[in-house]
């Protein structure tokens, strides 16, 4: 068992968007399940939730993800 965590080192000019801390970091300073990125720069980093929002409105519309509903034929039949 490791004694330590071994901390994961960013590239030099990843920009990350905590989701904890409401914050851009440069290099990934808190844990992957906390954060997205990585992003090209800050500007684009600051912009995450905005560019989340706007995809998952996209994949709700998006007739490929949704199943059929209930009672409509199937392409089994």
């Amino acid at each position: 068992m490791a004694l330590f965590k071994k901390r994961t080192v960013g590239k030099p000019g990843e920009w990350f968007y905590c989701l904890e801390h409401k914050k851009v970091e440069e290099g990934p300073e808190c844990p992957a399940k906390d954060r997205f990125g990585p992003y090209a720069s800050r500007e684009e980093a600051q912009h995450a939730m905005e560019t989340a929002r706007e995809r998952n409105l996209e994949w709700e519309n998006d007739p490929r993800w949704h199943d059929a509903t209930a009672g409509s034929p199937s392409d089994d039949d």
